[in-house]
């Protein structure tokens, strides 16, 4: 027997919205030779500023000011801020679905991100309206594969665990999920996604 879904939880980067850091690194590059691939270097050899910051734990304006260090203040917080946030591009043939999976199922958008990408980023996209709640890492102050992130979404909805399915891009965050009980797909393309919830008797 199939098992009974009542939500589809969604990540948001890579699944819905491809990201490319390399816009950024472009841009910072144009404004002086190097400034960029000097700032990705930084950020990925201290990524748990970022990983901190998506949990809420640095306060929005410590970390622009950590930003504005690593490319010597040769932008401003308007500037650094777009920069960093204005990568995100739309998977149109994924975002078609939310539509025809809310017509069946609650939607429920789980997220690693943080208050900037949200404000200057993505937050104006309109398929999220498509969900009925966005649960946040920097919001809900944890981060996937935490345990906490999911209870989040459960205490959300209110359903059993074992009613939820999620759709993410990394295997490590669809283990953490599992683990509370979900059932998980690793995202990878369009027609993948729609095979595997097809075979689980997702009705479209």
């Amino acid at each position: 027997m199939k098992r009974k879904y009542s939500v589809i939880v969604s990540d948001l980067g890579n699944v819905l919205i491809p990201f490319d850091y390399g816009i950024a690194i472009k841009r910072l590059n144009q404004i002086e030779s190097g400034l960029g691939d000097n700032f990705y270097a930084y950020y990925k050899q201290h990524y748990e500023l970022h990983r901190k910051f998506e949990r809420g734990e640095i306060p929005e304006n410590e970390f622009i000011s950590k930003l504005l260090k690593v490319v010597q203040n040769k932008v401003d917080n308007e500037t650094i801020c777009r920069f960093y946030s204005e990568i995100f591009t739309v998977n149109d043939k994924v975002v078609e679905l939310l539509p025809l999976l809310k017509k069946n199922y609650r939607l429920v958008l789980l997220s690693n991100t943080n208050s900037i990408h949200m404000r200057y980023g993505w937050g104006d996209y309109k398929f999220l309206s498509n969900f009925e709640k966005l649960i946040l890492s920097h919001e809900v102050k944890a981060v996937k594969p935490e345990e906490a992130i999911y209870r989040a979404v459960e205490k959300y909805t209110g359903l059993p665990s074992e009613e939820h399915i999620f759709i993410d891009d990394i295997p490590e965050y669809i283990e953490g999920a599992k683990k509370c009980g979900w059932d998980g797909i690793v995202f990878s393309d369009y027609q993948q996604l729609w095979n595997d919830l097809k075979n689980r008797g997702i009705i479209f």
